[in-house]
């Protein structure tokens, strides 16, 4: 006979988190630069919220209605707003961050074998049909493949981002 599972209230998840957002720890940084679905944006930055990361964004107007419209936390998450992507990236290269990318490429890494992260993390994610383009792959240090054996071509872009933060930030 199997132990009863208890289930957890809200009272006492309340407790055991954060009473308030976090400050920008510069840890771990899902980019999705070259969004197409905006209600995925606000998804994602419920991720960057669970695992202590942020958000950046590009500088597109339509890109903060996207973030508010599909984020449903109770108070403001960590999002950057990038200028450039290509000149960000670049920057934050230079700073020593880590840029991986979230790409099926040759020689990329399986999620599965992908280490939690030790310094300042940027997870880029691409265009959902394009990917990352292709002058934006000389600013990565690695490539990061989700294995599927569906017949799916790509994950959208919180769900991917969202596993590859939780494996870098050790949760998974």
């Amino acid at each position: 006979m199997s132990a009863a599972i208890r289930v957890r209230p809200p009272r006492e998840l309340r407790a055991a988190r954060r009473p308030r957002p976090h400050r920008c720890w510069g840890h771990l940084i899902a980019a999705p630069l070259w969004p197409l679905h905006g209600a995925n944006l606000g998804t994602l930055l419920r991720t960057c919220d669970a695992v202590g990361a942020c958000l950046a964004v590009p500088p597109f107007r339509w890109v903060d209605e996207a973030v508010a419209r599909g984020n449903t936390l109770r108070q403001a998450g960590c999002v950057h707003r990038v200028g450039s992507p290509l000149r960000w990236l670049a920057a934050e290269r230079a700073a020593g961050a880590r840029i991986l990318g979230v790409e099926l490429a040759d020689e990329a890494l399986r999620l599965g074998d992908l280490p939690a992260a030790r310094g300042r993390t940027v997870v880029l994610l691409g265009h959902e049909a394009t990917g990352i383009p292709p002058e934006a792959l000389d600013h990565l240090d690695a490539a990061v493949e989700i294995p599927m054996v569906g017949h799916g071509h790509s994950l959208n872009v919180a769900v991917a981002g969202s596993l590859v933060l939780y494996k870098l930030a050790g949760l998974l």
